[in-house]
């Protein structure tokens, strides 16, 4: 692995504790047994938080799940879940189901509006307040809490501080994330390893950047939330559109290496993928594949062309084959003579899915996930609860990292600090020498009133910046919480 530079706070390397060490050093905590059952999934949010499930006819790619540990990872499950809207007029899910393995990389893929980031959400326990879920979803093979540390979440929108650089993002993080037993030379290795993995070495010395400041690609910027998140090296990783806004080549490299992450960590991996080239199709071991809310295949990626060949859908020679998935079941709109419309009565597309719906309940295939999600019940397990960072450590992380956004924000600190100034000089020269006599009350109430009235407005031009930081302190505030 190469070498990189310290940040300006680490210490100086030394025999004793080198610039890059072994990440040999595992997070050390103690083993939690599950707690007693909760309610069901539209209950307590804690319910239903995480599930993994697999596949045992999945084939082991390039050799990468022969060694899997069985101890220590999580397995989810989830079968007959349903999401409505708050009012009852929608239903988002029909009584899906499912499971994810440690090891493994199920992909979540179907059109746009079918219901995939909310069948993440429900599965992560972080569906919005406006929606109701019911549902069995379990963790290990109970309805459990997952500890601290055992999943991250990956959001479709990256939230980052602009003014940070990307080598002052991923060490500010692990400061936060990784536990005060870790030694900082364990950390700072830790954090090399996650850069290396999502190829961020070139763009280290650059700064993020925002709406107003030119910074790094948005492709850097997905690959630099998904390092943030595989710091801590989870049990249970959620990514939404990983690959958004990345090439074919970086979408491949990105994905592979968190398959290959998923399985040399035993790590349990779900992903909404939207379209995905054919060499990142060939990675998932497991595909979920949804449309309208209902589930139109859930097992092996490489039996679904199978399962749409048999059902009178075959690929056409040279098409990607999750093109042609999405191509079949995509009934937004109906291509005619080459003009788009939008059709009054069942479409090819309304066919194709009631078809392949029935099919697919009817189908082995169906009956081999049900029996996959009862031997994985059956099987149960337990949660590692990691160590995290002490209260003080985050203290310290935190306000350091505050006070490098202010002073970098030129229109929070910098030209703020100049109207200070400027209305200092203003104030002093108006109100010089105004006396002690009774008059003097009136301009000394005047200028309080004038001085109180200025800080207000002040304040309120630094909101901007106080909301970005905000979305990142609320990005880590949910990472403990719901963990």
């Amino acid at each position: 692995m190469a070498t990189l530079p310290l940040p300006c706070w680490a210490p100086t390397p030394s025999p004793s504790q080198p610039r890059w060490g072994s990440s040999a050093a595992a997070l050390t905590g103690k083993v939690e047994q599950p707690e007693p059952p909760a309610a069901e999934v539209g209950g307590a949010v804690g319910s239903r938080r995480g599930i993994h499930s697999g596949f045992d006819s999945i084939d082991h790619r390039d050799g990468r799940l022969d060694h899997i540990p069985r101890d220590g990872g999580v397995s989810i499950t989830w079968e007959d879940v349903w999401v409505t809207a708050a009012d009852g007029r929608a239903t988002i899910l029909h009584g899906v189901g499912g499971s994810a393995r440690p090891g493994q990389v199920l992909a979540i893929m179907g059109p746009s509006g079918c219901g995939k980031t909310t069948l993440l959400d429900t599965l992560a326990g972080r569906l919005d307040t406006d929606l109701r879920s019911k549902g069995d979803i379990r963790i290990n093979g109970r309805r459990q809490r997952l500890a601290f540390g055992t999943s991250a979440y990956v959001t479709q929108e990256d939230v980052l501080m602009a003014t940070l650089t990307v080598r002052e993002a991923i060490y500010y993080s692990a400061q936060i994330q990784l536990p005060d037993t870790m030694l900082l030379s364990d950390k700072l290795a830790r954090a090399g390893e996650a850069i290396q993995e999502m190829g961020l070495t070139s763009a280290l010395e650059t700064r993020i950047g925002g709406r107003t400041t030119k910074g790094i690609s948005g492709g850097q910027r997905k690959r630099l939330s998904i390092c943030l998140e595989i710091l801590t090296r989870p049990r249970l990783l959620f990514l939404d559109e990983p690959t958004s806004g990345l090439d074919s080549a970086a979408s491949f490299h990105v994905m592979n290496r968190i398959a290959d992450l998923a399985a040399r960590e035993s790590m349990t991996t779900v992903a909404v993928v939207h379209q995905p080239c054919s060499e990142v199709f060939e990675i998932f071991h497991g595909l979920c594949l949804l449309a309208c809310g209902q589930t139109i295949y859930f097992g092996p990626a490489t039996n679904a062309i199978e399962f749409f060949t048999s059902n009178g859908y075959p690929c056409p020679p040279m098409r990607n084959i999750a093109d042609h998935f999405l191509r079949t079941i995509n009934r937004d709109f109906e291509l005619e003579s080459g003009v788009i419309t939008i059709s009054s009565k069942p479409s090819p597309a309304d066919e194709a899915i009631d078809v392949l719906v029935n099919a697919y309940k009817s189908s082995n295939t169906s009956e081999n996930a049900k029996k996959e999600m009862h031997d994985i019940n059956e099987m149960g397990g337990v949660i590692i609860r990691r160590n995290q960072a002490s209260f003080l450590t985050k203290v310290f992380v935190l306000t350091r990292r505050s006070f490098v956004n202010m002073y970098r924000d030129v229109g929070y600190y910098w030209l703020r600090l100049g109207i200070y100034i400027s209305i200092g000089v203003c104030l002093g020269t108006i109100y010089y020498n105004f006396g002690y006599g009774y008059d003097s009350i009136r301009s000394r109430s005047s200028m309080l009133m004038f001085t109180g009235s200025l800080l207000t407005l002040m304040a309120i031009g630094g909101f901007p910046s106080f909301v970005e930081e905000m979305k990142v302190s609320d990005l880590y505030v949910l990472l403990y919480i719901w963990n």
